[in-house]
């Protein structure tokens, strides 16, 4: 698709719930920390009794769920986080998942809805299914349900060795220009993407202008400091679902073998076999009834 200045232009050609959707704008709210501030959004929905936590995954941010949290089941309130070093959060010195774990839930106090008879659910997407999976493994008491969307859980017997970082590497580039930066926007690891307008409305929301031009959001130092999940034994007291790419480059079919295998008493697994790796964009709506369907399913059991 032709890239402008103007994002209003760019994505003319989407389709009428993508419009309806991102014109429900949140309420945006900021946790003050030590380490540095954590920007989060919220939609809140009247009387509901349930909270869904959304986490993005990496050099993501909170935006990529504005299209999708609006037609998430209306008994449900909404909050999407910006991790730290991504999006409008401070960047800190390092980055991990306990870190990333005790922002949430100081976000969880903040908003008041600990301990206030509110049940509490997680959907991530890649790092953000990695998070919301070692959220419920180390607080199984907070929370009633949780989904990981293509986060690969790999056997232990995997060679992190020979594996290849799906983030940037280099350092931070500075762009003389707004078309010059979205032009540059890319999906990691690559993929194409039908849905170039949902593509380009988180782009417009991945930049910042600054003194020496424009550059990406996230901290360019996230993906060398970013300690991760390697062997980490993810156990499930609550109901856990596991959406699948089934283009994904990220699940080969020894990880998908292994997850079927290592958690078929405790996750479901679902494929969207249209999708990538970066199921929010490949096929929104499909994972809007996947969500939509176990978190009515759970909530009726529990």
């Amino acid at each position: 698709m032709e890239i402008t200045g103007s994002l209003t232009d760019d994505i003319k050609i989407a389709p009428e719930w993508f419009h309806s959707s991102v014109s429900i704008k949140p309420r945006q709210e900021i946790l003050k920390q030590p380490l540095g501030n954590v920007n989060y959004q919220v939609w809140d929905r009247e009387n509901a009794k349930n909270i869904i936590v959304l986490i993005h995954g990496t050099g993501a941010h909170k935006r990529w769920w504005d299209p999708i949290a609006p037609l998430i089941d209306k008994s449900f309130s909404i909050i999407a986080p910006d991790l730290p070093g991504m999006g409008e959060s401070d960047h800190r010195k390092e980055y991990d998942f306990e870190d990333f774990s005790e922002t949430l839930v100081a976000i969880m106090h903040q908003e008041k809805i600990v301990n206030a008879r509110q049940k509490i659910y997680l959907v991530g997407h890649s790092l953000g299914g990695h998070v919301a999976g070692f959220m419920a493994s180390e607080f199984p008491d907070l929370f009633h349900g949780v989904v990981m969307i293509d986060s690969p859980i790999r056997p232990p017997t995997y060679d992190y060795d020979k594996h290849q970082s799906t983030g940037p590497l280099r350092k931070i580039k500075y762009y003389p220009d707004k078309v010059s930066i979205i032009e540059r926007f890319r999906l990691m690891p690559p993929q194409d993407c039908n849905n170039g307008w949902y593509l380009r409305y988180i782009a417009e929301h991945s930049i910042l202008n600054v003194e020496e031009g424009w550059r990406w959001r996230f901290d360019d130092k996230l993906f060398a400091t970013l300690r991760r999940l390697h062997n980490y034994e993810f156990k499930f007291q609550c109901p856990a679902l596991f959406i699948a790419g089934g283009k994904s480059l990220l699940l080969e079919s020894k990880i998908m073998k292994y997850i079927k295998e290592a958690f078929k008493s405790s996750m479901t697994v679902e494929v969207i076999e249209d999708a990538a790796h970066h199921v929010p964009l490949d096929s929104p709506l499909e994972l809007i009834s996947l969500i939509n369907n176990y978190l009515q399913e759970w909530k009726d059991k529990q």
